[in-house]
């Protein structure tokens, strides 16, 4: 079998993704679930993997595929922290332009309190998803990340029907 036959089908990993499976691999070493000696030896596959499969492999018998052990690290915890006091603060700005609006109208009727409460339901449902381990950022705790899942990890959301949870 040649080099070709071997890679075809198969994706390679990114060194961003080698470095985020090195420190789920560390999260999970910090939380009890490998010992040193398992941990350094995954560890070193992690940073010798070729292929996305070979990094998946890595974290199979972790629960979650390691992924709560991340999100309980004090990086995870304060860009979560972050994340939420973005919204709030974005929150108050729409607010505060929509009253002003209100005032400038002249309007009776306080119209902005229906926009008002799907912000604040939105920031509830958002303190809420992060307080109760909503821990699926689609991206990183570094900040690097978008709104959205990369294209091969969209799927339906995570409560299942159709999500692909994969490297």
């Amino acid at each position: 079998m040649t080099a070709t036959q071997a890679g075809a089908g198969r994706v390679r990993a990114s060194d961003a993704e080698r470095e985020q499976m090195a420190t789920i691999l560390r999260a999970a070493m910090a939380e009890g679930r490998l010992d040193l000696a398992e941990g350094e030896e995954r560890l070193a596959k992690a940073y010798a993997a070729t292929y996305r499969d070979e990094l998946r492999g890595l974290v199979t018998d972790l629960p979650d595929g390691g992924r709560r052990a991340l999100a309980e690290t004090p990086e995870a915890k304060a860009f979560a922290r972050t994340a939420l006091r973005r919204h709030f603060g974005g929150v108050l700005v729409i607010g505060a332009i929509l009253v002003g609006l209100w005032v400038l109208s002249g309007v009776g009727f306080f119209w902005p309190v229906i926009p008002l409460a799907f912000l604040f339901l939105g920031l509830a449902k958002h303190a809420a998803w992060h307080r109760h381990g909503g821990y699926r950022h689609h991206g990183d705790w570094r900040g690097r990340g978008d709104w959205r899942a990369p294209a091969e990890y969209r799927g339906h959301g995570p409560r299942g029907r159709g999500y692909r949870d994969e490297w």
